[in-house]
């Protein structure tokens, strides 16, 4: 994988991305060609187009990345891959529009566009049928060996049959442990020379999953490895590069105390955040006001009681604050204030409710929270101060994910579907670590965008 702004991407996906790119650029000019050619002028040189061939291909672009273009099920399946192409060509032409309208030096004629369009589909399905197969198979694949064959071990080995990862297990080697190992293991003993054992392999990289490290580490064993250019990696940042969250069965205090991360707090980061915070939810206020007044209308007929609701949550360094969201339940879903998990087809919910929460219209008051500075677009979903104190209680770690600000939609939302229950909590806690610790802007936006894909494709929305 490459770490782009301390988030890692698998190198199919940068590989895919830059064969796109270059494909809707010469869509772009195949368009202008074709479209000289039938009036019969001068095309004139093409870097006199690029504005304009890099606002079009950039776009799209762009527009690829937040509807899931570049997913694990892209590589797997031409139909998923060509339908989410043409949601993102929809969005792309909506895009544009608003571009070429503010920015008319940057359009291309109209039977232009439409020619680029057709164009980048042909080139983009095109690619997909040609190569997705083979980025999404095990050429592309990094093959690792596995130091220890206990349960760390046997979760390796789980994981890297699981559509979609990045990894080949090449080999598993048994450090003498005392219960039963993973299949396919290795003793130690019978490897005369560990690193070319793993050089002999092919592997590029050692996951170090050792039961118990103390006094056990195989230090000897681990220099000579790393000093023939494999990596050397412990299990719990494998997994969080692997997953994208960080795995609380392996992660220790140590680890993220002494690894690199944890800096949302920085000044200039922190100050870009709030500076992006305030003018978009000042310009999405005014935007969607009329959406919000719609809907609170709606909600007024269907059933009685307030179209807006106020609820406390728990934010920034565990300080509670209140969140305004649209009514979606009937006014008795609570009996006596007290606090109630979410259901799948929960009864509460009126039908406004269910349609306003599938499109994540019931969230958009939240818009001014943001703008007070309770909360960002971006960060862990607050929780209820009761579901917070008995969450502490059942999970290590919970408190550290008040150390970020709150948001509207997070890493969690976006790549976990809704749940209401310990277990769901838990693996949405693994994905509100990883953003804490490898926040950056970048990360951020890839969050925004993405969550265009959520709204598109609701999964689990209760």
């Amino acid at each position: 994988m490459i770490r782009l702004f301390k988030h890692y991407v698998p190198h199919a996906t940068m590989l895919l991305g830059l064969v796109d790119m270059l494909c809707l650029l010469l869509a772009g000019e195949l368009a202008w060609l074709l479209r000289a050619w039938q009036i019969g002028i001068d095309p004139g040189a093409t870097w006199a187009r690029w504005p304009q061939l890099l606002t079009f291909a950039v776009a799209l672009q762009i527009a690829l990345v937040a509807v899931g273009a570049y997913s694990a099920a892209s590589f797997r399946s031409l139909r998923f891959a060509a339908a989410r192409l043409a949601v993102a060509v929809s969005i792309g032409v909506i895009a544009l529009s608003l571009i070429f309208f503010f920015i008319p030096a940057l359009s291309f004629w109209r039977s232009n566009l439409l020619y680029a369009m057709a164009i980048a589909v042909l080139l983009l399905v095109a690619v997909r049928a040609a190569l997705g197969r083979a980025l999404g198979g095990d050429t592309f694949k990094r093959r690792v060996v596995v130091l220890g064959a206990g349960a760390r071990g046997a979760r390796v080995a789980a994981l890297s049959r699981v559509p979609g990862v990045n990894f080949i297990v090449a080999g598993i080697v048994a450090m003498g442990e005392a219960g039963p190992v993973a299949d396919g293991a290795v003793q130690r003993e019978e490897i005369a020379n560990l690193a070319s054992y793993v050089t002999d392999l092919g592997a590029v990289e050692v996951v170090l999953a050792i039961e118990e490290r103390r006094n056990a580490l195989p230090v000897g064993d681990l220099l000579r490895v790393k000093t023939t250019g494999v990596q050397v990696v412990d299990l719990s940042s494998f997994l969080e590069r692997e997953t994208g969250r960080i795995d609380l069965q392996s992660v220790n205090p140590s680890f993220l105390i002494f690894s690199d991360g944890f800096a949302s707090g920085e000044i200039l980061s922190s100050t870009f955040k709030r500076a992006f915070d305030i003018a978009a939810s000042l310009l999405l206020l005014l935007l969607t006001l009329p959406v919000i007044l719609a809907a609170a209308v709606l909600i007024k007929l269907e059933s009685k009681g307030p179209a807006l609701y106020c609820q406390r949550r728990v934010g920034l360094y565990g300080e509670e604050f209140d969140i305004i969201k649209l009514r979606s339940m009937r006014i008795d879903a609570e009996v006596g204030g007290r606090a109630v998990w979410a259901a799948e087809d929960d009864p509460r919910v009126t039908r406004v409710g269910r349609f306003i929460r599938r499109v994540r219209i019931d969230e958009l008051p939240q818009t001014w929270t943001v703008l007070k500075g309770e909360m960002s677009f971006v960060g862990p979903r607050p929780e209820r101060p009761q579901f917070v104190s008995d969450l502490e209680t059942h999970l290590p770690y919970y408190a550290e994910r008040h150390m970020v600000k709150p948001g509207i939609t997070g890493w969690a939302q976006i790549n976990y579907p809704y749940g209401a229950s310990i277990e769901d909590a838990r693996n949405k806690l693994e994905y509100d670590l990883y953003y804490a610790k490898n926040y950056s802007p970048f990360l951020d936006l890839l969050i925004l965008l993405q969550t265009l894909r959520v709204v598109l494709w609701p999964e689990g929305v209760r």
